[in-house]
Order: C-alpha cells, then sequence, then structure tokens
C-alpha cells in the first residue's frame, strides 16, 4: 500500500519544504474552522432566539442572522486555502477519498450554497420578530449535512487499505462514487460542538464591541456577553467529554496520547476552559482576550489533529518528508510576497470597517487620519504587484521562445 500511494504522488513535486506547506495548511484550517463554528453556532443561536420570541431573544437572532452570511462567506474563502494545501502534500489520499464518494463532494458544493442561500434568506425576513425560522432551520441542516460530507471524505482519507474492501462491499465494484464509507460519530461531534462554544465565544466578542456605543442599551448588550460566557463554558465541557470518547476511539499502537503535539493541544484546551471560569466575572471587558485564546486552543488542536493524521499514514509508510522537492526559490517568494500583500490589503476595510461599526451616526465622516498612510499604501501595493506579474509572465515567456 505504501508503494502504491507513493506512485500516485505528483511526480514534479513540491516547490518547496513539505513541512512549510503542512504549517500553513495548519493556520489556514485553524482560522478556517473557526470561522466554519461561528457559522454553525450563530445559525443555532439565532434560531433560538427568534424562536424565544422575547426582545432581547430577537435583537439576538437579527443580529446573528446578518453576520453569519458574513461568516459564511468568509468561511468559504478560508477553506480554500487548507484545501490547496492538502491537495499538495496528500494529493494520492485525498483525490482518491474524493472519487470513491465523488457524487458526495460534488453535493457538499450544494449543500454549501443552500446554506449560505438559506441564512441569507433568514437574515432578509421582513417580519418584525426576523425572518422565517423554518429558512434558518434548513441553513442549519444543510450546514450539518456538508459537515457529514466533508467528514466522512476527511476519515476515508486515512483508510487507505480499505478503499477496495469499500467500493467492492456490494459484490462488484461500484465506481459511481454514490455513497459515504467513513464516519466517526465522536469524531464529527468534535468539531461540531465546538461551533456552540466558540458562538458563546462570538457574543463574548459582540459584547466588547458593542460596549463603546452610546446608543446601544447596555443592559443587553451585558445579558448577550453573561449568556455567551455560560454557552461557551457548558459546551466547552461536554467538547471536553466527547474528546475523551473520540480517544477511546483512536488505536493505541498509534501513540497518539503520549504525542507531543496532542499533550500540548490538551493542555491548552484545559487552560482555555479554565479560562472562561475567569472571563465570566466579566464577559465584555474579557471578550477579546477570550477570542484571542480561542483562537490559539484551535490551533494546538489543529497540530494536534496533524499529529494524528501522520500517524495514521505511517503505517503505511506514507510521510509527507519523503515527498520529492523541486526547488523554486522565485514561485515560493512571490507567493509569501502576495500572502503579505493580501493581509495589509485586507487590514485597510477591517480597520474602516471596525471604527465605523463603533461609530452611533453611520452617516458621520470617520476620522481616521493615522489610516490615510495605511490607505495610499493598500493603493499602491495591487498595482506594484500586477507590474511585476506581468514583468515575470513576460521574462519567461521570452525565455521560452513563446513570444518570439
Amino acid at each position: 500500500m505504501g508503494g502504491f500511494l507513493l506512485n500516485l504522488r505528483d511526480p514534479m513535486g513540491v516547490p518547496f519544504h513539505p513541512v512549510v506547506f503542512q504549517v500553513l495548511m495548519i493556520l489556514t484550517f485553524a482560522l478556517h474552522i473557526m470561522f466554519v463554528n461561528f457559522v454553525v453556532g450563530g445559525t443555532l443561536i439565532a434560531l433560538w432566539g427568534r424562536l424565544r420570541g422575547d426582545k432581547y431573544g430577537i435583537k439576538l437572532s437579527k443580529a446573528f442572522a446578518r453576520a453569519n452570511t458574513v461568516n459564511t462567506s468568509v468561511a468559504i474563502v478560508l477553506g480554500v486555502a487548507p484545501l490547496l494545501f492538502v491537495q499538495v502534500i496528500y494529493d494520492p489520499l485525498w483525490y482518491n477519498a474524493n472519487n470513491i464518494s465523488a457524487w458526495w463532494a460534488l453535493f457538499f458544493l450544494i449543500t454549501i450554497a443552500a446554506a449560505f442561500t438559506c441564512a441569507y434568506l433568514f437574515y432578509l425576513g421582513k417580519s418584525e420578530k426576523g425572518g422565517n425560522p423554518v429558512w434558518s432551520l434548513l441553513s442549519l441542516a444543510a450546514l450539518v449535512l456538508s459537515g457529514v460530507i466533508i467528514h466522512a471524505i476527511s476519515v476515508q482519507m486515512l483508510h487507505p487499505e480499505k478503499w477496495s474492501q469499500w467500493i467492492t462491499a456490494s459484490g462488484k465494484v461500484n465506481l459511481f462514487g454514490n455513497r459515504l464509507y467513513g464516519f466517526s460519530l465522536p469524531r464529527f461531534l468534535h468539531f461540531m460542538v465546538p461551533s456552540v462554544a466558540l458562538a458563546g465565544v462570538y457574543m463574548m466578542l459582540y459584547s466588547w464591541y458593542f460596549r463603546e456605543r452610546e446608543d446601544r442599551d447596555p443592559n443587553y448588550v451585558q445579558w448577550v456577553g453573561e449568556l455567551g460566557v455560560k454557552i461557551a463554558i457548558f459546551a466547552s465541557l461536554i467538547q471536553a467529554a466527547v474528546g475523551v470518547w473520540w480517544l477511546l476511539t483512536i488505536p493505541s499502537d498509534l501513540g497518539f496520547m503520549t504525542n507531543p503535539f496532542f499533550l500540548v493541544g490538551a493542555l491548552v484546551a484545559l487552560a482555555f476552559i479554565g479560562w472562561l471560569f475567569v472571563a465570566r466575572k466579566d464577559p465584555a471587558a474579557n471578550g477579546l482576550k477570550t477570542a484571542l485564546f480561542a483562537f490559539v486552543a484551535v490551533f494546538a488542536m489543529a497540530a494536534s489533529r496533524e499529529a494524528l493524521r501522520s500517524a495514521y499514514l505511517s503505517r503505511f509508510n506514507y510521510s509527507i518528508l519523503t515527498y520529492k522537492i523541486n526547488w523554486s526559490i522565485g514561485s515560493t517568494l512571490l507567493f509569501f510576497a502576495t500572502f503579505v500583500m493580501g493581509l495589509i490589503v485586507i487590514s485597510y476595510p477591517l480597520l474602516l470597517a471596525f471604527h465605523a461599526g463603533r461609530t452611533p451616526d453611520s452617516r458621520a465622516p470617520l476620522k481616521l487620519e493615522g489610516l490615510n498612510k495605511l490607505g495610499r499604501l493598500v493603493v499602491f501595493l495591487p498595482v506594484l504587484w500586477l507590474i511585476v506579474v506581468v514583468a515575470l509572465g513576460i521574462s519567461i515567456s521570452i525565455k521560452n521562445g513563446v513570444l518570439f
């Protein structure tokens, strides 16, 4: 099996050391899954607030309904990066796991589109109580189904020894790709339960952000923060229990419970739960710190998840460290330069939106003289990037004899 997987690798290799792509994959996955959790948990809270029907519940539901449309877009965009990195260093595993469930892999795109559409229809509801809860329920169902699909394919990726068994289970070869084969309930819940916890963290962040607004009801803002930390604590404790359940299902021969990445991830997760008990004294004041701590915890768990994947695949002598490297320093530098430029460019509208949201009168001009230089830089960088890319394209084409 090991030789089979190695022969399926891209013969061109990778342009830089695979560990770099692995680290970037962990980082971008942590960002992606955090926003996914915001969306799933936020949809659940929006539905709860709408069904609760009181003044605060409806107000919270409308706030999440609006945020969910944005967070879904961010989650989708951020999901592209870790997917690309997986395809680079785990290509024979990922592509085959998708091929044996090809129809479901394509259907995943439909479920995500349906979840976003239903979330938007819920947000556009014109009733005083907000959108029709049916739309929110349908959005939640589509999100859960999306999670089931991507979870199953991820599990299938870890078990190449079962591929032939799965597609011949009916007594004949099934190459239609119409079945899902891999599913682990504790593993699935380990990724779904945090959605509720992070929705609570999002509520704390909401309370921290709007406590500066004089036109906001301070009692409501305080209520959101206090409810958020309670939800985060309750869901985190359940998450810990689910995590133990999942650990008990992991083969002992992998030695995962003694893996340094797992031990660090577990300690960070426990520290985060401890911090939530401290933060409940003043949820609004601790909202930003809690959100940052939550990201650290998610990143640590993402790293331990990658360590577990490496342990599973080591049984087949598959290691990303043995991937052929076809060094391409220029393209790698251009990639990182583009990445840094993107961070700088996106920081400007984010900062503007941050300050605009804290301004009671949306029609009032923002007095942000300190951002003027950043704004000019944001205009200049894409122009410079375009000039560099075009110049490189022309020079490489001339060198290869394509233009002349």
